[in-house]
């Protein structure tokens, strides 16, 4: 069985020990605005009225905003 998008990011933010406002503040890094509603859909059980996907673009965003968060900036 394979993990989703949702999963992943589940998984990555218990293993950090991520709070919401965290999360915002990781794809901000990126340049990517996300409220902690939004957040708190892709956290949502897969049956929930309020679930949302995470699509890849947001992963993609989350985990290049999280090396920034872990490393710093890169320098150029």
């Amino acid at each position: 069985m394979a993990l989703s998008n949702n999963d992943i990011l589940k998984k990555i933010r218990v293993a950090l020990q991520l709070t919401d406002e965290n999360i915002v503040e990781i794809l901000s890094l990126a340049e990517f605005k996300a409220s902690k509603s939004e957040i708190n859909a892709f956290f949502r059980r897969e049956g929930h009225p309020k679930y949302v996907e995470l699509h890849d673009q947001i992963l993609r965003n989350f985990l290049n905003g999280l090396v920034i968060y872990k490393r710093g900036p890169q320098e150029t």
